[in-house]
């Protein structure tokens, strides 16, 4: 392609003995999927682009607000009891924990959980803000970012999931409104829902 473009289809079925008819779908695909260009009456051109640049720029067009997942949420002064039941019957590996408004303030995880519930401690009087991981120690994303930079953060900081949050600034304070998660799952799912195209 690169050293005859633009060249036409009968060109292209004549290097490589085969038919027209033969070649059609081959083009149709490579066309579809931005390999090669088409112009009537001209013929085809290479783009540039291979198949590993079509699904970056795909991922990276995809927005966090797209596929958030709702995010199962706790208060801070619930029981680490409590939380560990919501988390079971939620059949989440994180509970977001949120104020009253709805702004983000910290998160448990599961293996926080664990880690409390092994010990000889009294779990259904200490309240989950004693052991979650508070605001501004969380990696966030916001709605607004590709679907690449939620994979890249989960991958960088080893965690398991990410709260979506949009930014709202009340005077001189920023706050956090939860709004989504993005999980291992939901990138996992967006990588089958890719593959399936």
């Amino acid at each position: 392609m690169k050293r005859n473009e633009p060249i036409t289809s009968e060109q292209i079925a004549e290097k490589l003995h085969l038919t027209r008819a033969a070649l059609r779908p081959d083009l149709s695909i490579l066309t579809i999927s931005g390999i090669l260009d088409a112009r009537p009456r001209v013929g085809y051109f290479f783009s540039g682009k291979t198949a590993g640049n079509i699904v970056s720029e795909k991922i990276n067009k995809i927005k966090v607000d797209e596929i958030k997942a709702v995010p199962v949420v706790v208060k801070e002064e619930s029981s680490v009891y409590d939380a560990i039941v919501t988390l079971f019957l939620e059949d989440v590996g994180t509970l977001f924990v949120v104020q009253d408004d709805g702004s983000l303030v910290g998160l448990v995880s599961r293996k926080d959980l664990l880690k409390i519930a092994i010990g000889n401690a009294d779990i259904r009087n200490i309240p989950v803000g004693v052991i979650m991981t508070r605001m501004p120690n969380l990696i966030t994303v916001t709605p607004e970012e590709s679907a690449y930079d939620a994979a890249q953060k989960i991958v960088d900081h080893q965690v398991d999931a990410l709260p979506v949050v949009k930014v709202e600034k009340q005077g001189d304070r920023i706050k956090y409104k939860l709004v989504g998660k993005v999980t291992k799952t939901t990138i996992t799912k967006l990588f089958v829902e890719l593959g399936k195209i």
